[in-house]
């Protein structure tokens, strides 16, 4: 196991001890802190992917992201070095399958020429200039209105460029409080996210997100922040609960909870039309109906959190189309540019639009922005991302592919040591619990998710391990015989998995 690799190391003990008892001890998926106690840490750690020795890369000089520090120092770094349309390959020149294409982002694959051209020809034309005091870029000019084009939901009147989701998401708080000032509603500050929800790790965003271990020791969330109940059927409904009735039970908690605050206070509401490093949970059926029926009702605006679901993850352009949402402000990133160069962006309704140039004309200007805030070349490549989900209608070839890859995987859902597999489109989630219950976990010892993602590398496959749990959301170009590749390699990994979490039970036994 992981755990017997580290050993080897100086520091062992100790680091060996933690995995094994939080299995990394990263991200985490449970929402409400107060069930931190209940496996909640445990329950959504980012395993390391260990290296051979030759890689000579262990003690890197990188603070790294969602990666403790005894993975850094302790252990080879897994280092790709080319991709190449579902596939990526380290410098040893392995190959993998990469199922989470990056971090939900390259849906377009990663070696698309046609991104690489945009960019190049932008670099050698005008490779920076800025958005501010009216001097701006064509391509940034371009990019917002393919945007404002295609987003069919309901109308959006402006967009505003960031860098990134989680500069979208923090944008979205300064926006809506600029906003709700100009309207004379100072109070009305409060924002609801919920728990296990993602929305970044900047300090705001971070506050937005629902997972306890993007707040321990970091002060956060911020008080005007509040969570309500994370929308998991599978986990949280109550014994002879319909989905129907669940989703109505929540929206009816939401409800009392904006009461209680006193809706003159509450500002907004933030989802993702489908969770995705919460644990990708779809909601249940009637539930944003329901959600947004209430957001109406106290005059709270509605943000679509679009930085996973957009541009064709569920087999609509948008989830926002999927599941009939109508948002007044919407976030991007991700796929926005296949991820080949970073942006992101807000979208501000009409009505909000005109509040901000209202107030901006007021108070000089509207003194927000990043220097980096429609970058040339992002946006360059991103028009050009824009045109080839059009072109090739992705979303359609996404419902083609998306029942191969559902169904290949949910026909292995009778494993012993799975609780529950859940996705729509191109996104699926596998949790692995014991005798199929939501609440019989294996020990956090085991590292039966680890364990499980070590299965799928060992047979050229990368997914996203979170505890006991794991996540795929692949390129959206994928070749049949690519999913019954990803297939194949999920259920020999499973069957392995399931043998050794045997022998785990047996001596426990």
């Amino acid at each position: 196991m992981i755990a017997r690799r580290l050993l080897r190391s100086n520091n062992a003990p100790a680091q060996a001890t933690s995995l094994l008892k939080h299995v990394t001890g990263t991200a985490s998926l449970q929402g409400n802190a107060d069930s931190l106690l209940d496996g909640t840490v445990r329950h959504f750690g980012s395993a390391p992917s260990a290296q051979p020795e030759e890689n000579g890369f262990k003690g890197h000089g990188m603070l790294a992201p969602f990666t403790a520090g005894w993975q850094s120092n302790d252990l080879h770094p897994l280092i790709i070095e080319r991709s190449e349309g579902s596939y990526v390959y380290d410098i040893n020149g392995n190959k993998y399958l990469d199922s989470l294409a990056g971090l939900w982002c390259t849906a377009l694959g990663g070696s698309e020429p046609r991104l690489v051209k945009a960019a190049t020809e932008q670099l050698n034309k005008l490779p920076f200039y800025h958005s501010f005091w009216n001097r701006t870029t064509k391509p940034s000019l371009d990019l917002a209105q393919e945007i404002l084009s295609m987003f069919t939901a309901r109308e959006m009147g402006k967009v505003f460029f960031t860098n990134s989701g989680s500069e979208a998401n923090d944008s979205q708080v300064k926006l809506v409080w600029y906003y709700n000032n100009a309207l004379g509603r100072p109070n009305k500050k409060k924002f609801i996210a919920r728990s296990k929800a993602y929305h970044g790790s900047t300090l705001i965003s971070a506050s937005l997100t629902g997972l306890p271990a993007l707040h321990q020791k970091f002060d956060l969330p911020a008080p005007f922040v509040l969570h309500t109940d994370c929308p998991h059927y599978w986990r949280y409904h109550l014994p002879g609960e319909t989905e129907e009735d669940f989703a109505t039970r929540l929206a009816t908690n939401l409800e009392n909870l904006i009461l209680k605050e006193g809706p003159e206070t509450i500002a907004a509401f933030i989802a993702e039309p489908v969770m995705g490093a919460g644990g990708v949970i779809p909601p249940p059926k009637t539930y944003f109906d329901k959600v947004q029926a209430i957001v109406k009702k106290y005059d709270i605006l509605f943000i679509a959190d679009e930085v996973i679901t957009a541009f064709g993850r569920l087999g609509t352009m948008f989830g926002c189309d999927y599941y009939n949402i109508k948002p007044d402000l919407v976030s991007l990133a991700k796929a926005l540019s296949n991820a080949y160069v970073p942006i992101g962006a807000t979208l501000v309704s009409p009505e909000i639009s005109d509040v901000i140039h209202s107030q901006s004309n007021k108070l000089g200007s509207f003194a927000h922005g990043f220097t980096y805030s429609g970058h040339p070349v992002a946006c360059a490549v991103a028009i050009e991302a824009l045109k080839l989900y059009r072109e090739r209608d992705i979303p359609g070839h996404v419902k083609q592919i998306a029942p191969k890859f559902q169904d290949g995987i949910r026909a292995l859902a009778d494993s012993p040591i799975i609780g529950e597999i859940r996705g729509l489109g191109m996104i699926m989630g596998t949790e692995f619990t014991n005798n199929k219950s939501p609440t019989d976990l294996f020990p956090a010892e085991w590292g039966v998710g680890a364990i499980f993602g070590e299965e799928c590398q060992k047979r050229g496959m990368l997914v996203r391990v979170a505890g006991d749990a794991i996540m795929m959301s692949p390129t959206l170009i994928m070749t049949p015989g690519e999913v019954d590749e990803l297939v194949r390699i999920y259920g020999e990994a499973l069957k392995a998995t399931e043998e050794r979490v045997a022998a785990l039970q047996s001596k426990k036994n």
